[in-house]
């Protein structure tokens, strides 16, 4: 029996909330001990991975993604226009315009030069294809060639786009299982034969509509009974299983609609989880967005808490290591378990959304990022999750979710002998040929990640895991790189980081500083527990019975009645009093503007705009009353109040 975890942090949802946006040197240095690796410990560790990167490489099985990556990864113009054209097609109404979008982003590229480059036929196929495509396309030429190519492009367009558009479904078919969960469990069945089970995600996007959640609820039914029937073994961890994702399930899974999603979203995926129980299967909740990972906890609570599910082991949980909160999250998941008596499961990822997350912090003005800037940085995280995870197997079953050798042989260094109580997981179509190598030389569980959907999923998932993985810094980029030593990818990722003091990467600015050296306005992250009770808290002393009293300023103001303002959400709440300028004194307030300018300009450039930022700090330290006023004055919303407060900041400083 695994001995219990001691835990000597803090397990709270508020330990996890006030590390959302914690600073990043910090966390990581106090991440980078937790993984208790010493000097000798890192080094066996990265001559263990390069021995590993070594056998992937004379074993000729590079993964379908590893070598496409290799030809046309994201440091090539045709690979960045593959992207565009994959990405594109997905939003293209009409055919006249993927005709358009064709010729722009296949014709300009240097084809050619890559073909016979790689040694992957499915590679060089598609390279043929788009070299051909170019040239039919290339109609600059001058004189009867020209025109004959000018005619072929016009009477071949719907042939060309036929050929891309299926060019594009068959490589995305590579990294897709299946159309159908039924297909897609007749096709692992030979990989299952051979020791490997998988977990099937049911691809499409989050639910807008009611319709769309009744949609994707029953295809999650029925994709577990479809799985049922493959599960043949009496432990949960054996069988194959089902990733969920919460945002296909409700329309409205957001912040704002808590308190009536949250049961709504229990109630939709309870009966799921049943049916995997009953199934013998396991049930992972896929994660998200980083503003939805405090919901998708109130929900993991809500479900995991019934009685109904007393004795089932295979309920799931996804943590995405580039999280500022991985580690908390973790924590609290075990102490969750312990609480309600359950063993659960840990997918532990490196994440998925990494550039949506920095843009989103960026666009709402906070103080920091929600994930860690810097690629090492995100793989001690990873290193120091997979250490607590081992130590919490008397409540926890960890799955290890990498393509990197290292993160692989670190984690073997850290399980101490022991091969039978976690899982390893890779994605379908990568990372073949290293859990190949793991597996006969280790014994280690596998399970394949296995996305099902149709055609236009497939593309969509195809664009974000050649994005994910397509820098020339990735692993699956790296390994089947011969430029590249096998000592250079397996190298320590605490090293570098260390030696700078675990410093995020200067080439991004914090949100604060985009528009440096003007700053920018201050946001409020509205999906967060702790920003929305500090805003409540600011705005108390102002609700009613306060009364705001205004007047205009010298020389227009004058004696006169007070309008009495009410809350137009709330006719018994009155809001203040305002005397409104008279009309016969507005010329007086222009023509008192105009003779203040001439002293205006003669403050000069630096003194204005030092006014000017002096307004806009006061509008911010003052904010809560402002949101308070507009919510009560004008019946705004908060996300109105917000936006409009960082609106008037942002002119001033501008």
């Amino acid at each position: 029996m695994p001995k219990r975890f001691r835990p000597s942090v803090d397990m709270s949802r508020d330990g996890i909330r006030a590390s959302c946006l914690a600073e990043e040197s910090v966390l990581i240095r106090n991440l980078a001990a937790v993984t208790a690796l010493d000097a000798t410990d890192r080094a066996a560790i990265s001559r263990h991975a390069a021995r590993l990167v070594e056998q992937v490489r004379t074993s000729g099985r590079a993964g379908r993604m590893e070598a496409f990556l290799a030809e046309y990864g994201l440091s090539t113009k045709e690979g960045v226009a593959l992207m565009c054209l994959a990405e594109a097609m997905l939003r293209v109404p009409d055919a006249r315009t993927v005709d358009e979008l064709i010729r722009d982003k296949i014709t300009p590229h240097d084809w050619a030069a890559h073909v016979g480059d790689s040694g992957s036929i499915l590679v060089n196929a598609s390279t043929w294809a788009l070299m051909l495509t170019g040239r039919i396309l290339d109609d600059d030429e001058e004189g009867v060639a020209g025109t004959l190519h000018a005619l072929v492009r016009r009477l071949g367009e719907p042939v060309v786009r036929t050929a891309v558009g299926r060019a594009m479904a068959d490589m995305g078919a590579q990294f897709v299982l299946g159309e159908t969960i039924e297909s897609a469990i007749e096709r692992g069945a030979r990989v299952s034969d051979q020791g490997c089970t998988h977990s099937f995600d049911m691809l499409g996007e989050a639910a807008r509509t009611e319709r769309d959640a009744e949609r994707y609820l029953a295809a999650y039914d029925a994709a577990i009974s479809a799985i049922a029937r493959a599960a043949r073994d009496d432990e949960v961890r054996n069988n194959p299983g089902i990733s969920v994702k919460l945002s296909a399930l409700h329309p409205r899974y957001e912040r704002s609609q808590a308190k009536t999603m949250l049961p709504e979203m229990a109630e939709r995926l309870l009966p799921l989880a049943l049916a995997a129980a009953k199934a013998g299967i396991g049930l992972n909740i896929d994660a998200e967005e980083a503003d939805r990972l405090d919901l998708s906890l109130d929900v993991t609570e809500r479900v995991l808490a019934s009685p109904l599910l007393a004795g089932w082991d295979g309920f799931g949980v996804v943590v995405q290591a580039y999280g500022r909160r991985a580690m908390p999250t973790i924590d609290w998941l075990y102490d969750l378990s312990a609480r309600l008596d359950r063993r659960i499961m840990v997918r532990l990822v490196k994440g998925a959304y990494w550039d949506t997350e920095i843009k989103r912090a960026q666009v709402l003005g906070l103080k920091d990022y929600p994930v860690f800037t810097r690629k090492a940085h995100t793989d001690i995280s990873f290193l120091a999750g997979a250490r607590r995870l081992l130590a919490m197997k008397d409540r926890i079953y960890p799955q290890f979710a990498t393509h990197n050798a290292h993160s692989v042989a670190a984690i073997l260094h850290m399980a101490d002998g022991d091969r039978a109580s976690f899982e390893f997981q890779r994605l379908h179509g990568m990372g073949d040929a290293l859990h190949e190598v793991i597996r006969h030389a280790e014994g280690t569980r596998c399970r394949i990640y296995a996305p099902v959907g149709t055609h236009k999923d497939l593309l969509a998932y195809l664009v974000r895991r050649l994005l994910e993985n397509g820098a020339n810094s990735s692993f699956v980029h790296q390994i089947v790189d011969s430029s590249v030593t096998a000592e250079e990818i397996a190298r320590d990722p605490v090293a570098a980081p260390e030696s700078s003091g675990f410093a995020p990467t200067p080439a991004l600015p914090q949100p604060s500083e985009i528009f440096a050296p003007r700053l920018n306005s201050k946001g409020w992250d509205i999906a967060d527990p702790l920003d929305l009770a500090m805003i409540d808290a600011g705005r108390k002393p102002f609700q009613a019975p306060f009364q705001w009293d205004a007047e205009p300023l010298s020389p227009c103001k004058h004696v006169g009645q007070a309008r009495t303002v009410i809350n137009p959400a709330d006719p018994n709440d009155i809001v203040g009093h305002i005397v409104e300028t008279h009309p016969d004194r507005v010329e007086g307030c222009v023509t008192a503007a105009m003779d203040a300018q001439p002293d205006w300009e003669s403050l000069g450039a630096p003194k204005r705009a030092e006014i000017l930022r002096r307004v806009a700090d006061r509008y911010e330290a003052n904010a809560f009353e402002a949101f308070a006023l507009l919510a009560r004055e004008a019946g705004k919303t908060l996300i109105d109040s917000v936006a409009e407060m960082r609106e008037a900041v942002d002119f001033l400083r501008y």
